[in-house]
């Protein structure tokens, strides 16, 4: 079953829309309600495995819709219904990814329709943890060292030793491999490093993360690592001590 949350500032509107969503009690259940977008953010932040949908409204005073969905620390498995009364936000609706729009009030036909989308999200989803959950079981099995790397609808399999550092480039992470190639991922430098074992790599830095098996030099009068690519790593302050304890 669908578990959706429902974040607008009009509590009528609320009312409104989990009256139209009774007639669908068997596919979509209403966990929490949220007329404080801020409130909403945190609990999805927290508890984004127990949602799968988001009927979001737009404009809300404290801060719009657009602006939760940027705050947002993942968005690969859920599913956001844009709730307005106006129309002109359907592009931007649409750059956004959601799955659906719907106008205030909602009618139950467009509902109903936008209901099957979110089913049909959710299958994919349910198949895509299927198949990463058995290339993850083949790998610990055959004893391959691969990291797993789950972003923007996609898996991205990586041999531990290939990755030479992670950049930061906001709210982007870039790996840099051992061949050259660059892989930018919509994923911040901190949900990437809780991906990388930490026998391997090591946050020497607030924007970069390093493979510790490809460090050439430490050159401690400057304050960097050179890696196996030639790359300077700056190494943060505070973190000189750490680094030498795990090196």
């Amino acid at each position: 079953m669908l578990k959706a949350i429902i974040v607008d500032d009009e509590p009528k509107a609320i009312q409104g829309l989990l009256w139209e969503l009774k007639q669908f009690k068997d596919e979509i259940e209403v966990i929490k309600t949220f007329t404080d977008p801020e409130e909403a953010l945190v609990f999805l932040n927290k508890n984004n495995h127990q949602t799968n949908c988001v009927f979001l409204d737009i404009q809300m005073p404290k801060m719009d819709g657009f602006n939760v969905l940027n705050r947002l620390k993942y968005r690969d498995d859920l599913a956001i219904i844009i709730t307005t009364a106006y129309d002109d936000y359907a592009i931007k609706a649409i750059k956004e990814e959601a799955i659906d729009y719907l106008l205030k009030p909602i009618d139950s036909d467009d509902l109903r329709k936008t209901i099957q989308k979110l089913k049909k999200f959710l299958l994919k989803t349910v198949d895509f943890d299927k198949l990463e959950s058995i290339l993850n079981k083949f790998y610990l099995e055959n004893n391959k060292k691969k990291i797993t790397l789950n972003t923007d609808g996609k898996l991205i399999f990586l041999d531990e030793e290939d990755i030479v550092f992670v950049e930061s480039d906001g709210n982007y992470s870039t790996i840099h491999l051992e061949d050259g190639t660059k892989i930018l991922i919509s994923k911040k430098i901190k949900e990437v490093n809780l991906m990388l074992p930490d026998r391997l790599f090591f946050r020497i830095h607030n924007s970069y993360i390093i493979n510790l098996n490809r460090v050439k030099e430490f050159i401690k009068t400057e304050g960097y690592v050179v890696m196996s690519s030639n790359h300077k790593i700056p190494v943060a302050r505070q973190r000189k001590i750490d680094f030498l304890e795990n090196y």
